[in-house]
């Protein structure tokens, strides 16, 4: 059997405790797990794409296993330029699910191939949001219980 791979894709806007704990569920399954930044402009980010990418990349640091790259492509495009089939998706709050349900059916008819899998983060995570994060920050707020240690001193660069 070779070895098993999945794509955890998102925008990381800032990476929260929330998604390395889904990454580090995704690894008690998966060997490998590429953690995919997405440009998604749509969004219009807080932090630029190199800034998420380099966030993401030291709260992960010391996971073996953990590969991060970037994307700004449909995520079935990336995921076969990737030779993965395999979706992570975390789900915190029935509120996610119609949302991930339907990104799901559409990458499948995209790509036949794929499968979607969903993670819930554990109970103190639950509520995480980087969505949250952001606003916190923009009120200089303390987000230290929400985000991983390694990313703070970027976090602080905007109080």
């Amino acid at each position: 059997m070779g070895v098993r791979r999945a794509i955890y894709p998102g925008t990381f806007d800032p990476i929260t405790n929330g998604h390395l704990d889904i990454i580090k569920r995704g690894l008690k399954i998966f060997d490998q797990i590429i953690v995919a930044v997405a440009e998604n402009r749509n969004k219009q980010p807080m932090f630029p794409l190199f800034q998420r990418v380099r966030m993401v990349e030291k709260a992960v640091e010391g996971l073996e296993g953990v590969e991060v790259r970037s994307f700004d492509s449909l995520l079935v495009q990336f995921a076969e330029k990737m030779g993965c089939n395999v979706i992570i998706r975390g789900l915190r709050a029935v509120s996610d699910f119609e949302y991930e349900l339907q990104m799901g059916y559409a990458n499948k008819s995209l790509n036949r191939e794929i499968e979607t899998i969903y993670l819930m983060p554990n109970l103190e995570n639950a509520f995480i949001s980087s969505s949250t994060v952001r606003t916190i920050l923009k009120y200089n707020g303390d987000v230290s219980h929400l985000v991983p240690p390694a990313i703070l001193e970027e976090l602080c660069i905007l109080q």
